[in-house]
């Protein structure tokens, strides 16, 4: 008898445990399942994105629709690495967002006194690949580095078509462009790159075979 009546009490205290408990439960629930306003998901995005000091840098973008857990990034980074990182980030604001990725991807130009030994290193190996010439000083690979990369900025160059050689600071253009337009545009990028003595400017205009 003793027996059945602590086990009784032991259920009943027990019972009472789980009804004191069932209020907050139901508030955390709650809150789990409240929804977020469009303001409240566009912080959360750009919160993550300020735990990366770049992509802090960065100052994306960020417009959002919380009721169809959506939201639209967009703005301008140095890698495609950083662009991968901030939709991972921005992803991690709310399970299942549907995100539209409109960044961009742009390297930032290094100034002379940042650009190092290793970046021409770097950037003379990228050049013997396709078949482009650079001098031993690190202005060569600087200058190289620069026209490149606006080349490739440039809807109206083919850059892909385009061999630059950087030698004394003085830059060779070789190859074969489509139209006396694009020749002409990629010897005004490369005469207005800072550093550049001289353009010689042996680019033919035809169709690439």
């Amino acid at each position: 008898m003793r027996k059945f009546i602590w086990a009784s009490f032991i259920i009943m205290a027990f019972s009472l445990v789980l009804t004191a408990c069932t209020p907050t439960e139901m508030s955390e629930t709650n809150k789990t399942k409240a929804k977020m306003t469009d303001s409240e998901l566009e912080n959360k995005i750009k919160s993550n994105f300020n735990t990366d000091a770049n992509l802090k840098a960065a100052d994306l973008s960020v417009s959002a629709n919380a009721d169809k857990n959506e939201a639209t990034i967009s703005g301008t980074v140095e890698s495609q690495a950083l662009r991968t990182k901030a939709v991972n980030l921005a992803k991690e604001a709310s399970a299942g967002l549907i995100l539209t990725d409109k960044i961009d991807v742009k390297p930032r130009e290094l100034t002379r006194a940042e650009y190092t030994e290793e970046n021409a290193r770097t950037e003379r190996q990228k050049a013997s690949g396709t078949g482009e010439k650079i001098g031993d000083s690190l202005d060569d690979a600087w200058i190289h580095a620069k026209i490149v990369t606006k080349l490739i900025g440039n809807t109206e160059t083919p850059e892909r078509k385009i061999n630059v050689d950087v030698v004394n600071n003085v830059v060779t253009l070789r190859g074969v462009v489509d139209n006396a337009e694009q020749r002409a545009e990629a010897e005004r990028v490369t005469k207005s790159t800072d550093g550049v003595k001289r353009v010689i400017n042996q680019l033919k205009v035809g169709a690439s075979k």
